[in-house]
This record gives structure tokens, sequence and C-alpha cells, in this order.
């Protein structure tokens, strides 16, 4: 158990490493800064990015903006939720337009596929497990994946839409913990 939690640790930080690197920044930030956005609106956007999430968004307020844990949090969570009802709620929709095409058809199946493959935790204690599964900070997790997941496995939508947030919770205790103990750190 103590080699599951080590390796674990070792993923997240490697993971938020890269996403918080140079190219990140500049990419990303950067190019935000220099339009003008405030660095707390970069931090909401950050986080509503798909893969990136919270757990990138977190290391770079805290980091390289200097944020508190309490206000990196805040603007973390509230940018990780906000394209989530929205995914819960359009996604068969979105799904349905995809598959007109041959290439969205492969991207939809590719999607299904991946997503019923890490979900297993999901498909065995359905809620519990999309919290489960939402809060562990590594890659293939978080809350669109979980709202994915969600609408493969039929799950409702207010149901959904708590166990993502509780998920996005546990996501940002983990990030912020590992932040604070100086595990993940921007140079």
């Amino acid at each position: 158990m103590n080699k599951r939690i080590i390796v674990t640790a070792l993923l997240i930080f490697v993971m938020l490493q890269l996403w918080a690197s140079e190219g990140f920044r500049s990419d990303t930030v950067d190019w935000l800064a220099r339009h003008n956005v405030s660095s707390e609106w970069i931090v909401v956007i950050i986080s509503t990015l798909p893969v990136i999430e919270l757990r990138g968004a977190i290391p770079v307020a805290m980091f390289l903006f200097k944020f508190s844990w309490q206000k990196a949090v805040l603007l973390s969570v509230v940018g990780n939720m906000l394209p989530i009802p929205l995914v819960l709620l359009f996604w068969e929709s979105i799904v349905l337009l995809l598959q007109k095409s041959r290439r969205g058809k492969k991207f939809v199946d590719w999607l299904y596929q991946r997503t019923k493959n890490k979900s297993g935790v999901i498909e065995r204690y359905e809620a519990l497990g999309l919290a489960i599964f939402v809060g562990i900070p590594l890659p293939g997790t978080g809350a669109w994946t979980g709202a994915f997941a969600a609408n493969i496995f039929g799950l409702r939508f207010w149901k959904s839409l708590f166990y993502i947030f509780i998920g996005v919770l546990l996501a940002a205790a983990a990030v912020v913990a590992l932040c604070l103990a100086g595990v993940i750190a921007l140079q």
C-alpha cells in the first residue's frame, strides 16, 4: 500500500510539473496575460480546460501568481466546475452530431472505450465511485472525464453534478497538500 501511495504521489508530481512547465506558461498564461486577462481569470480559464483542470491551475495560482491556497482553490474549483453542467446536459447531443461523420464516430468510439476502461470504480460504486474517480489527480481522471463517464453509465444529472463537485474538492485538497508540502513547485 505504501508503494502505491508513493508511486501515485510521484505520478502527480511529474504530471503537474509538465503542465506547469515553461512551455505551458508561455503558451497559455503568457498569451492570456498579453491579452489583458487578469491573473484571477487566467486561473479560472486554465481550470476549465480538459485534462489540465484544477490540477494545473492550482500550482499556477499558488506559485506563479502567489495566491493564497484558499484563493487558488476557490478560483480553480469554480473554473473546473463551469463546463461540467453543459457537458452533462449536452453530451448526448454532441455525440449524435459527431457521429454523423466518420472521423467523429471514430473519436466518439475511442473516447467511450477509453472512459469505460478507466472508470471501473464508477461502474462498481456508481455515484461514490464517480467522486473517487474525479478526485484522484492522475492523468485520465477529472471532472471532464467524470462527466463523460456519468453519461456513459446513465447517472442522473443532479447526482452526477454533486458527486463530480465532491471529486473536484478531493482533487483540490490533494493538489494543495502536495503544493504546500513542497512536492509541487514551479521553478
